[in-house]
């Protein structure tokens, strides 16, 4: 019998919102173009007509023209004007706010920043232009606000600001002989999902291999009625330059079953998910309705496919505008500090819609930027954290950036951190946006907030970091100290970051499960899993094979030298950096699983590729990371690092 050509259309229906979502907003043929949703502006300092207004946006441009056209030159009279422009900017954003997207976006234009289209799907209102007035309006321009803002806009306007550390003040002093809890040697099975990114507009049969936008997307044909043949239709399970479709999601949690002897009635002890439910759609094409339905259509398949409690963490797409989460504090938790909140008590109460979580908890996470923190009945404490409010392509985290914990977040997690010591309980950490590696995603000043925090409590308390976001399979180390002695005896917690769903981009698709003692909570064993995306083209009416791509311990321990009794834990991967060190070779290993076993990651044979990878292992922080070799740290495009 010949399998489907198409993918499904399933009628999406909202349990919390109790609406059906309309077709046309996950039809391939129909996705919008412009974002619907209300837009919000600061608070206007004047009230001024139109014209005036208007006149102001006209010698305002004209300001910042000359400002670019001044006769300085050099790095710091590149950054010098990149913050006098910003200061015309925010005196804009005071008086005429709503007038500020058109503005950037005639600024862009004329100045060829980017290209005319570009321009307007980057500044005007329904994208991002209202946050960025937002953000105009509120930072501290000509302090550190306004190098972070203009590094991201070019680093030949200003280069990155350093790591500025600010002491973390804790409720306690770190106990001096500190216990951990007694393993109980019985072992508990937890799975760990990540970047699933599903596209709901997955069009099977289109341009696969694009060089713009989203691929595997619907293109109309040509008003010419000339037929177009696409250099590679889109393969009904997905393509490595795609996201998700609907039966790659499907065929990886089917197979979650045979593969790890869970089921529904037996299910695994918890499932965890780091993050990106939402495809990578552009931001004219994204609304809050959209990510509303994504958030249910993978939420029913996880819950129909495997049982037992599932924790999650927002990825930097699970919103919209995309990357976007604001501080409440913005205005004083005013409708600014409030604009996404829409999407944490959704999220959450679809978490408790489904027995994930109770009421109580619902309720942290809806005011908490959707992080929570939660007992398992088998004893160990998840906390869950909403990265966005550290990532550096957030507008919102340029905001008081000498405070990296404005949003409160980081003061959520030691709060829960200290009431877990106290208790005795063990913690796992559950994010997103990894907290190091070649410290190209945190903010620095967030990035070292969090290793001090992991300091503090670790090992005793926490036993296990969970990332995602890279779509990669890596693994990070914190040390005792801030990382100023990298060795055996000071690696004192580790870092999972789970491989991605998706192949986007030239990746295999895989996930992985656990197997952790239930005293202690420490990992014993991981199995990754994969399917190489390579085949997907030549199925026809069978679906993806997922299979075992390599047992960690098997993989790494006898390089190691790591007793078969021992924990897989930031001791054991410090020893495993170690070994590569000794052995070249279990890099060019690393580098492998890094894709998921995907032909199209570039080898890692050379020392200076090895070096990078021993440095980003042992970086779990930007500033650490930025330290290390770079041009090697993701397998999605050849390197750029140089070897020697």
């Amino acid at each position: 019998m010949p399998g489907p050509t198409n993918e499904p259309q399933p009628v999406i229906f909202d349990p919390v919102l109790n609406i059906t979502f309309p077709f046309n907003l996950t039809n391939p043929e129909t996705i919008p173009t412009q974002d619907p949703d209300p837009v919000l502006f600061p608070p206007t300092l004047a009230n001024l007509t139109d014209t005036t207004a208007e006149a102001l946006v006209s010698a305002a441009i004209a300001q910042i023209q000359s400002i670019i056209a001044a006769n300085e030159t050099g790095p710091s009279s590149n950054c010098s004007k990149c913050v006098a422009s910003l200061s015309v900017g925010q005196m804009l954003a005071k008086l005429a706010p709503s007038h500020v997207p058109d503005a950037m976006v005639s600024l862009c234009q004329t100045t060829g920043f980017k290209s005319n289209a570009l321009c307007k799907t980057t500044y005007e209102a329904a994208s991002f232009g209202a946050s960025w007035t937002q953000l105009l309006a509120y930072a501290d321009i000509t302090g550190l606000d306004g190098r972070f803002i203009c590094a991201s806009l070019s680093t030949t306007f200003c280069s990155n600001p350093p790591v500025i550390p600010v002491k973390v003040k804790f409720p306690k002093p770190k106990p001096e002989k500190a216990k951990r809890p007694h393993r109980s040697g019985k072992k508990a099975k937890v799975l760990h999902f990540s970047d699933l990114h599903l596209d709901t507009r997955y069009k099977a049969g289109s341009e696969a291999n694009c060089t713009s936008s989203m691929c595997c997307r619907y293109s109309a044909p040509p008003t010419s009625g000339v037929q177009v043949d696409f250099t590679y239709p889109a393969p009904l399970f997905g393509y490595y330059k795609c996201d998700s479709p609907f039966y790659l999601a499907l065929a990886a949690l089917q197979s979650v079953g045979p593969l790890t002897g869970t089921s529904i009635h037996d299910p695994p002890a918890m499932t965890l998910y780091t993050g990106d439910l939402v495809a990578h759609d552009p931001q004219n094409q994204r609304s809050q309705s959209y990510v509303e339905a994504t958030e249910d259509a993978v939420w029913k398949m996880f819950k129909s496919y495997i049982g037992g409690p599932i924790y999650a963490a927002l990825g930097n797409h699970d919103t919209s505008p995309d990357n976007l989460d604001v501080a409440h504090a913005i205005d004083g938790n005013g409708p600014l500090g409030q604009q996404l909140s829409w999407n944490y008590e959704h999220i959450s109460k679809l978490w408790q819609h489904y027995g994930w979580i109770d009421s109580a908890t619902q309720a942290q996470a809806s005011l908490h930027y959707a992080a929570y923190s939660v007992l398992h009945p088998l004893g160990v404490r998840i906390i869950t954290l909403n990265t966005d409010l550290y990532y550096k392509n957030n507008l919102y985290s340029y905001l008081h950036a000498a405070d990296p914990d404005f949003s409160g977040m980081f003061s959520f997690l030691i709060k829960e951190l200290q009431k877990a010591e106290d208790a005795g309980q063990r913690v796992w950490i559950v994010g997103h946006v990894l907290s190091g590696w070649d410290g190209s995603n945190p903010m620095p000043s967030g990035s070292d907030m969090l290793y001090q925090i992991i300091d503090r409590y670790s090992p005793h308390v926490i036993a296990n970091v969970f990332w995602g976001h890279t779509h990669e399979d890596q693994a990070l180390i914190y040390y005792s100290n801030n990382g100023t002695s990298q060795t055996a005896d000071n690696a004192i917690a580790s870092a999972w970051v789970g491989p991605s769903i998706t192949p986007l981009t030239n990746l295999n698709a895989g996930y992985r499960m656990y197997e952790v003692d239930t005293g202690s909570f420490e990992v014993f064993e991981a199995y990754t899993f994969y399917a190489d995306v390579g085949t997907f083209k030549s199925l026809n009416d069978t679906g993806p094979v997922f299979q075992l791509e390599y047992s960690t311990r098997v993989a790494y321990g006898p390089a190691a030298n790591w007793p078969a009794d021992a924990p897989l834990n930031a001791t054991f991967w410090h020893r495993v950096t170690e070994a590569m060190e000794r052995d070249r070779s279990l890099a060019t290993l690393f580098n492998t699983y890094q894709g998921k076993s995907s032909a199209r990651a570039p080898n890692c044979t050379s020392e200076a590729c090895t070096e990078a990878k021993i440095c980003y292992i042992r970086s779990g922080s930007v500033g650490l990371g930025r330290q290390c070799p770079q041009g090697f740290a993701s397998v999605q495009s050849p390197f750029t690092g140089k070897n020697f």
